[in-house]
C-alpha cells in the first residue's frame, strides 16, 4: 500500500458515520444481496422489513 493510500485510510477512520447514512447503507446492502438471489425483492420490501425490525426492537 502506498503512503498516500495509507494516509487516506487512516484519515477515513476518524470520519463520523451518521446513523441515518449507516441505515441507508445497510438497506442498500440488504437489497443488493437479496435482489441477486430473487429478482422479485424490491427496495420497498427491504424498507418495510427494516421498519418492522426497528419497531420490534423498540418494543423489547
Amino acid at each position: 500500500m502506498t503512503n498516500y493510500l495509507q494516509e487516506l485510510v487512516e484519515a477515513a477512520r476518524d470520519v463520523a458515520f451518521p446513523s441515518d447514512e449507516r441505515e441507508a447503507q445497510r438497506r442498500s446492502f440488504a437489497y443488493g444481496n437479496t435482489h441477486i438471489e430473487n429478482e422479485r425483492v424490491t427496495r420497498e420490501m427491504i424498507d418495510e422489513q427494516a421498519e418492522a425490525l426497528k419497531l420490534a426492537d423498540r418494543s423489547k
